[in-house]
């Protein structure tokens, strides 16, 4: 159903929910989860992509999971809606506690290999691009460069390269 809505106009409506979804979470200081995924092409560099609402940062794909959803399929599906995509070869890297705008979030990262080639659903993601993990772009959000370098590592000691 939200397919409807004209992309500029979801768009506008993200930047305002999220705006309103931090002042929630400093004051009820919620319980979340989500999932991010270090997501490699064929050629062992990674994804990264820019979010419409937020500090303009490039970041890991990813995004909430429901309360009782499994975070691999929960992660298997953000790909699914923001990029048109599937994953192959999901690793679980580690599931860690960050506090997020006041909220603790319960964050399950993955690393994966594309299958297909991505595409923003100029919605929620309105850019993405492929970088070398060991040169990775300025402006990138804090926690990237540590969940690459662990997913390389990841990668290498189980032949996934």
């Amino acid at each position: 159903m939200l397919h409807l809505i004209p992309a500029p106009l979801h768009r506008t409506l993200y930047r305002m929910a999220d705006k309103a979804r931090r002042r929630w979470w400093r004051i009820r200081k919620p319980r979340r989860r989500s999932v991010n995924v270090v997501a490699f092409d064929r050629h062992g560099h990674v994804l990264l992509v820019r979010h419409s609402y937020g500090r303009p940062v490039w970041a890991l794909p990813g995004g909430a999971i429901g309360k009782h959803e499994d975070p691999v399929a929960g992660a298997m599906r953000e790909i699914r809606e923001e990029l048109d995509c599937e994953l192959m070869d999901v690793i679980a890297l580690e599931a860690c506690e960050v506090d997020v705008h006041g909220s603790s979030d319960l964050q399950h990262v993955f690393a994966a290999t594309l299958a297909g080639n991505p595409q923003p659903d100029m919605r929620e993601v309105v850019a993405l691009d492929f970088f070398d993990p060991a040169a990775l772009p300025p402006g990138c959000s804090r926690l990237v460069p540590g969940r690459v370098a662990q997913a390389v590592r990841s990668r290498a000691a189980t032949g996934s390269e």
